[in-house]
């Protein structure tokens, strides 16, 4: 297989290309050349947000057999590119987001649930929503709904992560000393690994797949406690998971996702949004998920042998809690190491 991948230098196009390259595929990666692509890769040079950013492509006379675009700024530089292969390319893969549907999205919702309106695929950056549902449409212009692959991904952990939510807690984690722990602690998690969506999608490429998956883990494929306590166990086991009642961490005026990185309230609309997706049709077609101690630990072994800090995208903003404001929170008395809530039984 020969596969192109537009970016393929960080996160989620790198994951796809080592597992290309893992596979014996042929990989050329299109990349800006801030950060070096994993060898065995050929690399040319472009910057998609230049009026010549796609020349080292125009002027090659290559053919490939699938396309894997990342792409999440201003729809027409997915636009620009998939008109540029759709003649040089058999299928195009692009990692979209189940941040197209329509807010609130039912729980439960399958990849039939309305999607964000106003979107367009020659439009300018806007919200990340409608950024990526007009890159969807403009692959879905260009290449047709049979070979066009749409990946909506949910919450994306693992190795080389640049958002910081899974190594925020590491870190946390590590430090050791009590740590609040946003309950309930059996509150169900979705999320995949950039390497079991790495997977999925060169399996989508050999077997052909067009049209839109919601690509994250089933739901209930772990819990806040059982992601924590593989933190804990992978960094020493020194930390003590306070469990804290969902209530007094909204009282506090913590915001969820973002101060608490991958928490939301349960019964919330973020709650359902994020780790209630119906994945049948991905499961059916060949997704399957590692567990969650494997992510953890693999992704605490990738944070080491970088020096501990990981690298973080600049076009988002940043995530984890001060220790101040946790220090208050537990100060107050809330959770306790036991697992449970204020006023419940663990």
């Amino acid at each position: 297989m020969r596969l192109l991948v537009l970016g393929g230098t960080e996160f989620v196009g790198r994951a796809v290309v080592e597992a290309a390259l893992d596979r014996g595929w042929e990989v050329t990666v299109l990349h800006r050349g801030r950060h070096a692509p994993p060898p065995g890769a050929r690399a040319l040079h472009g910057d998609r947000t230049a009026p010549d950013g796609l020349t080292a492509l125009a002027g090659a006379a290559d053919t490939w057999d699938a396309v894997v675009d990342t792409w999440s700024a201003a729809p027409r530089a997915v636009r620009d590119a998939a008109r540029l292969l759709r003649d040089r390319a058999g299928r195009y893969v692009y990692v979209s987001s189940r941040s197209v549907y329509a807010w609130p999205p039912p729980a439960g919702c399958a990849e039939d649930a309305p999607l964000v309106e106003g979107a367009s695929a020659d439009a300018g950056q806007s919200d990340y929503a409608r950024d990526k549902r007009g890159g969807e449409l403009a692959v879905s212009d260009a290449f047709g709904a049979d070979r066009s692959v749409l990946v909506r991904a949910g919450l994306i952990l693992g190795p080389y992560e640049n958002i910081g939510r899974l190594p925020w807690w590491l870190d946390r984690v590590a430090r050791g000393g009590p740590v609040l722990a946003p309950g309930p602690r059996e509150l169900p998690v979705q999320y995949i690994d950039v390497r079991d969506l790495a997977d999925w999608t060169l399996g989508a490429v050999e077997r052909e797949l067009g049209g839109p998956y919601n690509l994250v883990s089933p739901p209930g494929h772990t819990t806040m406690g059982g992601l924590l306590d593989a933190c804990a166990a992978v960094t020493g086991g020194t930390a003590e998971l306070r469990w804290t009642d969902p209530g007094t961490v909204l009282a506090a005026g913590i915001e969820p996702w973002v101060q608490l990185p991958v928490w939301t309230p349960p019964g919330s609309d973020l709650h359902d949004a994020l780790h209630t997706a119906d994945v049948s049709r991905a499961l059916a077609t060949g997704l399957t998920c590692r567990p969650v101690e494997d992510t953890v630990a693999d992704t605490w072994a990738w944070l080491r042998s970088i020096g501990g800090t990981a690298p973080r995208r600049p076009d988002r903003p940043p995530v984890g809690l001060d220790p101040e404001t946790e220090a208050e929170v537990l100060a107050a008395g809330a959770g306790g190491p036991g697992g449970g809530v204020p006023g419940n039984t663990p």
